[in-house]
């Protein structure tokens, strides 16, 4: 999406930047000229990631993080500085979630997520802002949610709940570290087909992903690819006035259907 050395000279942090989405956002930004460190608490996930990003021509370093704890998160943020000398862009993607009945999720479950969504995204954005601070140098964060963060959803209570307070986070650090000229926005991908992601939350069945793309207005699921430019983009210079936005990518599932919808998606339903 960008041109080679968009973001030549340029540092990355892309948390849970070792699979998934994640990775190919780490990709996104290292075709477009950035180093990339990428943090998950799994060393051996990292490991792969970083092997593979490398082969992919990206100069990337792995960091081993919680991001629950805030004394991880700004042991990031120095190594991620000692290595490359400077960091200028914060991707928050790292997130925990699976299906459950609100009644059916332990204590123990809600605030697990909570705390790698909301906490997490937060000690990362205070670690990297403070840093910026201190030096007197802009930045840019892109927060990754969901589209349900404003619509809700059945199944996702404690991920909704997260995602809804990182897209507050969002609009609320946009207005106030703009004067300090760091950039937050956010990205809300609808669904996307990853490895861990499509069986985490039960669609990696092709004939599910079928039914799926069925209700999208597009017909078809998103592509972490089309994530990961969005992301970049947001990032980049060429989104140099834009801040406390969200850019979603969902196909147009999160719009109403109304009765021409809901008439059509019944018509597909009979045909079957």
């Amino acid at each position: 999406m960008l041109p080679k050395e968009s973001l030549a000279g340029q540092v990355a942090i892309v948390t849970g930047g070792g699979t998934g989405i994640g990775k190919v956002i780490a990709q996104t930004l290292g075709a477009a000229g950035a180093k990339v460190v990428i943090a998950s608490r799994k060393a051996e996930v990292l490991a792969a990631g970083a092997k593979a990003l490398s082969e992919a021509g990206v100069t990337v370093k792995a960091v081993p993080t919680d991001i629950r704890q805030p004394e991880a998160v700004d042991n990031l943020i120095q190594q991620t500085v000692e290595a490359f000398g400077r960091l200028d862009i914060l991707i928050n993607n790292a997130a925990g979630n699976f299906i459950t009945a609100a009644e059916e999720l332990s204590p123990n479950g809600f605030k697990t997520v909570i705390d790698i969504v909301l906490n997490g995204t937060f000690f990362c954005s205070r670690a990297a802002g403070r840093h910026w601070m201190a030096k007197e140098q802009a930045g840019a964060i892109v927060n990754i949610i969901a589209t349900y963060a404003w619509t809700g959803a059945p199944g996702v209570v404690h991920s909704a709940a997260a995602k809804a307070g990182v897209l507050n986070m969002t609009q609320t650090l946009a207005a106030e570290w703009g004067p300090k000229k760091i950039r937050v926005n956010a990205v809300a991908p609808g669904v996307v087909v990853t490895d861990n992601a499509s069986k985490n939350l039960g669609y990696d069945d092709p004939q599910i992903q079928k039914a799926m793309s069925a209700t999208v207005p597009l017909r078809r699921l998103a592509t972490a690819e089309e994530v990961a430019n969005s992301v970049a983009y947001l990032a980049s210079p060429f989104a140099s006035y834009v801040t406390g936005s969200c850019i979603t990518i969902d196909g147009g599932l999160w719009l109403g259907r109304g009765l021409f919808g809901a008439m059509e998606d019944l018509s597909l339903r009979m045909e079957k």
